[in-house]
């Protein structure tokens, strides 16, 4: 990767400096200082101030599990040498992380495709809105993506030596690299199951080829499997002997549903949320709407409803949770049983239709939902500034996904491409099981659209060079 910059300074200045300023723009502009960034900014602070992992202030900090400690970790590291809660520092930190998985998409790009598909990658990355938005948003993502993409890069490095005995190092960086995947957010654990599970399938298809040792390769199979998950999982076992010793539960990760030990879960709601669920709007509206604020009937897609008799009794239930605004073991348990007749009525919709539905609008959303952009861009109710916006952003957006699809069809099928679009397919079918479609969940996967991007238009971008010199 040093050679190409080395080949082509005037073009990775100008796409360097780009990306600062896009990310400028985001950061100066747009900063997201969400709810949940000042939960993860008091963890952090009570972590550095007196030393416990918990919530709250003065005398009564609570120690928690509600997050993992992986970005906690890092805003402490920010507040100790920049100030406390001096979020507009992580948010500068944060930007170089971003413009380092660029450099890292670009050299993926590089070992799988070609020096000119890398240089289209590195740019498409550094101007890309949506990576750059969230390098302005105090959130995991930014972190994430990295660790994402350090990961799956040490990985095709490694595949591609695999039968080398210093692959090992490679391996075991890989492995640390999905660690702090896995200590910022727990779905980081997919990386883990992506590569070794393809390194199995791998290792099985070569003794398939009568591989002249197979044996032996498959012993380095199992050896490179076991350093990958040894050195991904061994910094969870302080996290989850802290969490046995205060809390006395075995919690390797955190909460599915972010909740303190103890506390009631809705999970008769969320179970009914899924049985309609399918975009982003609807988690606004209804689904971080409990606990603590009115539901609005009216908020409902028609697919909520099988019969007027259903919408009848989730009316009621609404009506019955607006009295309280809390949900009530009694009223969640109404519910689960209301969940539970819609799937036996429609199985094929719960387990099939609504998932898919959910994956599509993850992928095509325009990403605005930490823009001032309004939810339901497509109604046009909004300012035209940020309707304008929002269309734009959703154009976008398609253009980077068709442009994959179109480097899918060219570039060749390589052992590092099919870690990449295991990735991708894994994660978008986990996607598809949660409630809460986010399009920020998708954010992991950009970084295979960009490498294939690349590998689309290169071609073109071969051509320009040429006429421009003739």
């Amino acid at each position: 990767m040093r050679e190409l910059v080395r080949q082509h300074p005037r073009f990775f200045l100008l796409a360097f400096l780009a990306a600062i300023a896009l990310r400028f723009l985001f950061i100066f502009r747009f900063p997201a200082i969400t709810a949940d960034s000042l939960v993860y900014g008091d963890i952090a602070g009570n972590w550095l101030r007196f030393g416990i992992f918990g919530l709250g202030g003065g005398t009564e900090i609570t120690p928690t599990y509600v997050r993992l400690p992986g970005y906690p970790a890092f805003l402490a590291a920010v507040f100790a040498a920049f100030g406390m809660e001096h979020y507009r520092a992580v948010l500068f930190v944060q930007m170089f992380f971003d413009i380092g998985t660029c450099f890292l998409i670009a050299h993926m790009t590089l070992r799988l495709v070609s020096p000119a598909a890398a240089r289209i990658a590195f740019l498409l990355a550094a101007v890309c809105p949506f990576l750059s938005n969230y390098a302005a948003a105090a959130l995991t993502e930014t972190l994430e993506i990295f660790f994402t993409a350090l990961a799956l890069d040490l990985g095709i490095a490694g595949l591609s030596h695999i039968d080398d005995p210093p692959s090992v190092r490679l391996w075991l960086a890989c492995g640390l690299s999905v660690s702090a995947a896995i200590l910022l957010r727990p779905d980081g654990g997919l990386l883990l199951i992506v590569i070794d599970l393809y390194l199995l399938a791998r290792a099985v298809r070569s003794y398939r080829k009568f591989n002249p040792a197979p044996r032996r390769a498959l012993l380095d199979c199992i050896r490179t499997v076991v350093v990958v998950a040894l050195a991904a999982l061994s910094p969870l076992v302080p996290w989850t002997l802290r969490n046995l010793r205060t809390f006395h539960r075995f919690e390797p990760l955190a909460p599915r549903y972010a909740n303190e030990a103890g506390a009631f879960v809705p999970v008769g709601f969320n179970r009914w949320v899924k049985t309609w669920m399918a975009d982003y709007s609807s988690v606004e509206e209804i689904y971080w709407a409990v606990p603590g604020n009115a539901l609005d009937a009216d908020k409902l897609p028609t697919r909520a409803s099988d019969s007027p008799e259903q919408r009848e009794t989730t009316e009621e239930l609404f009506d019955d949770y607006n009295k309280l605004l809390r949900m009530t073991p009694g009223l969640d348990a109404r519910f689960e049983a209301l969940a539970n007749e819609r799937i036996h009525s429609a199985p094929s919709r719960y387990y099939l239709g609504l998932p898919l539905l959910r994956i599509a609008d993850m992928w095509l959303r325009p990403r605005t939902e930490i823009l001032p952009s309004d939810t339901r861009w497509w109604e046009f109710d909004d300012e035209l500034k940020w309707s304008v916006l929002a269309v734009s952003l959703g154009l976008i957006n398609l253009f980077y996904v068709l442009a994959a699809l179109l480097g899918l069809l060219r570039v060749r099928c390589v052992d590092g491409l099919g870690l990449l679009l295991a990735f991708l397919l894994l994660r978008s079918l986990f996607l598809g099981t949660i409630e809460n479609p986010e399009p920020r969940y998708t954010l992991e996967c950009y970084l295979v659209l960009i490498v294939l991007a690349g590998a689309a238009l290169a071609p073109l971008q071969s051509r320009v060079a040429t006429d421009l010199r003739s």
